[in-house]
């Protein structure tokens, strides 16, 4: 699914990582197999959570606790596509083995090599979602932790009134005025048990609650109402109201994020939908995967950390914590890296195997391919349409997007496809879509309004980070080919011709001064106007790649500026920091490996684990870099292949 593409820094699929089996193997195999079945019986979820994935209940918050803000029940087309999209997210195992024999494998996309001598072996990677975590390292170096719920005591906050004194018809009306949903210009709050301590909660409440409400007290028939109303018309809900916030307070809020399957983004929106403000205001330093448990720091402008921790009551899957006010948002990219801890379970390496494979990821590293998850799932890989949008093919890249493709695909989407196939009608394509907010929604709405003569506008109404991601794609793509190409040629050593950093600028390396240079310090361009090629055979090599793709490497400039590539440079080897791995028996898949920072803070003990037990695990710790993928790390350490094609076919008795 295109609707399911996002450019992450650190992203996974969940996959087993095997190879095909010997009779032991499959014995082994169906004794985890009657363990998943028995244990799918009694939690209805078969990824082995405990924590079922609900992440927005408003109605269900409400009637837990009622101190929380009423949330807006309204059925918008987002939170439709949300249903619809997580409805069948798993689909079931035949079919998702059917779609996967369609997709890529790495061989497809230029994965080829590995650095390592051992012999790889098996193992099972996110059995459960606790068994992969990240957290962010900062740019100080800090690792992000969720280890502390305290709420910074400031005189200037409100009391814990505020959030009760309000009734659920006042909020509800409230509201609406602040979305500008009624006509109404003003909204009238009678005071009960009037005091002036009473009007002043009320005041604070609705301020705080509702940002852009002005407030004032008007007497009407002997009686006292708080009357709300706008304090700037429309501009106001995007940007909280100044001169209510004090001046010796940090303009920002800065917290740790934890969360569980769910990517940063989407995250966002949900906190935004609960404080009533827009996403915007919010700023992050990187996105973390969606099937993992992430831990990472967020600011948010003006938001008080008495009202986010509130939001701990009712969101699952998500807590906040850590809270302080800084007077700076973040950057994207302003991260030192990630921290991982991964367990890879019903691993059948010999100890031998394991020390030799982890002591040469901590030695040597790993090649930096940009992994599988960059390259898309289906049988259209993004790649294919990135090339045609530097093509400049437009009917090429609609075609991509739009046409049937093998494999099976949600239901509606398939039928969407053959729609476009018969009539290449956008309307008639659009009714059989119930999910307007994938790509091929975005593409067939820009069809219908545009008209199909300006397929060029019709693709600019997918948002901008999408489109890029596909000719991002194709950068990567070229990369992992060219990588592969350096390394069968000149091994793991520095030659001349190489390319190194001197600060951010390249230079090739010299034959007099090759011995001052390890495979560590050599880079590799991502094509583009504004690098330069090695100058040995990989330039040539690179140069042959874009002409067989009718692309001229000496004109990576579009007509449309967005699309011109400027290109960078990636260092081809990557050796993780803090590698740390110890092997564990278990017996109990479900039984998770170790404590994340919310089992310590609700003081949950260590599991206890047997001496010896049924299965083994690896459990390994390591640092990565911004924009490398663990997957690639992992893939080094097994020597097998990552994608979920293969994966899918070596494992057709685990799906069934």
């Amino acid at each position: 699914l295109h609707c399911a593409l996002n450019m992450e820094t650190v992203e996974m699929n969940s996959v087993s990582l095997k190879r095909p089996r010997s009779e032991d193997d499959v014995a082994n195999a169906d004794e985890i197999k009657r363990q998943k079945i028995s244990e799918k019986s009694k939690t209805g979820n078969d990824s082995g959570q405990s924590v079922e994935t609900v992440t927005e209940q408003p109605d269900k918050c409400l009637l837990e606790d009622t101190k929380n803000e009423i949330i807006p029940n309204e059925e918008s087309e987002e939170q439709e596509d949300e249903e619809l999209e997580d409805s069948d997210e798993d689909g079931d195992p035949e079919s998702f083995a059917d779609m996967m024999k369609h997709g890529l494998t790495e061989s497809d996309v230029g994965i080829t090599k590995f650095v390592s001598s051992h012999k790889g072996f098996s193992g099972i990677l996110k059995e459960r979602y606790s068994d992969f975590v990240v957290h962010e390292i900062g740019k100080d170096g800090r690792v992000s932790h969720l280890d502390d719920f305290s709420v910074p005591v400031d005189d200037e906050d409100p009391s814990e009134e505020t959030f009760t004194v309000l009734s659920d018809e006042d909020k509800k009306r409230l509201e609406e005025l602040q979305l500008l949903k009624n006509k109404e210009t003003s909204v009238a709050i009678e005071v009960i048990e009037d005091t002036k301590e009473k009007r002043t909660v009320i005041h604070q409440a609705v301020k705080s609650l509702f940002p852009g409400l002005e407030t004032k007290t008007e007497d009407r028939d002997g009686k006292k109402y708080i009357i709300a109303y706008h304090a700037a018309g429309k501009k106001a809900l995007a940007n909280p109201r100044k001169h209510s916030w004090p001046k010796s307070r940090g303009s920002y809020c800065h917290f740790v994020l934890y969360k569980e399957n769910k990517d940063t983004m989407d995250a966002i929106n949900v906190l935004s939908k609960f404080l009533r403000v827009k996403p915007n205001i919010f700023s992050y330093m990187g996105t973390k995967d969606k099937r993992a448990i992430t831990v990472q720091e967020i600011a948010v402008l003006r938001i008080t950390a008495q009202r986010l921790a509130h939001l701990n009551k009712c969101l699952m899957n998500f807590k906040l914590g850590n809270f302080s006010y800084k007077n700076h948002p973040l950057k994207l990219g302003e991260l030192q890296g990630n921290h991982f801890t991964v367990v890879l379970r019903n691993i059948t390496g010999t100890d031998d195997q394991i020390e030799q494979a982890m002591h040469s990821l901590r030695e040597i590293g790993f090649i930096n391919y940009y992994g599988m998850q960059r390259f898309g799932t289906t049988a259209v890989p993004t790649y294919q349409i990135g090339r045609a949008i530097l093509q400049n093919n437009w009917n090429e890249v609609m075609d991509l997007i739009l046409k049937p493709r093998p494999g099976a695909e949600k239901g509606y989407l398939v039928k969407c496809r053959e729609e476009w196939a018969k009539t290449k009608d956008p309307a008639a394509a659009l009714k059989k879509l119930p999910v307007k907010r994938c790509v091929e929604g975005q593409l067939l709405r820009g069809l219908l309004k545009y008209g199909m003569k300006n397929i060029i506008s019709a693709f600019g109404i997918i948002p901008r980070n999408n489109r890029l991601m596909y000719i991002h794609s194709y950068q990567s793509y070229v990369w992992n080919n060219m990588v592969s190409k350096r390394i069968e040629e000149y091994g793991l050593r520095a030659v001349p011709g190489d390319l190194t950093l001197k600060g951010a600028t390249a230079v090739h390396i010299e034959e007099g001064d090759v011995d001052n240079y390890t495979i560590h310090d050599v880079v590799m361009p991502l094509p583009g106007f504004d690098v330069i090629y090695p100058k040995h055979k990989i330039g040539e090599a690179y140069k042959e790649m874009l002409v067989a793709d009718n692309l001229d490497i000496n004109n990576m400039r579009h007509k449309i500026r967005d699309y011109s590539l400027s290109g960078a440079y990636r260092k081809i080897i990557i050796r993780p920091q803090n590698v740390n791995w110890e092997v564990v028996a278990y017996d109990d898949p479900r039984i998770p490996l170790f404590t994340t920072d919310l089992d310590k803070l609700e003081g949950k003990p260590l599991p206890v684990l047997p001496t010896y037990g049924k299965f083994r695990a690896l459990k390994m710790e390591f640092s990565l870099p911004p924009s490398t993928y663990a997957t690639m790390a992992i893939r080094e350490v097994l020597k097998m292949d990552t994608s979920i094609k293969n994966q899918t076919q070596l494992n057709t008795t685990w799906l069934r």
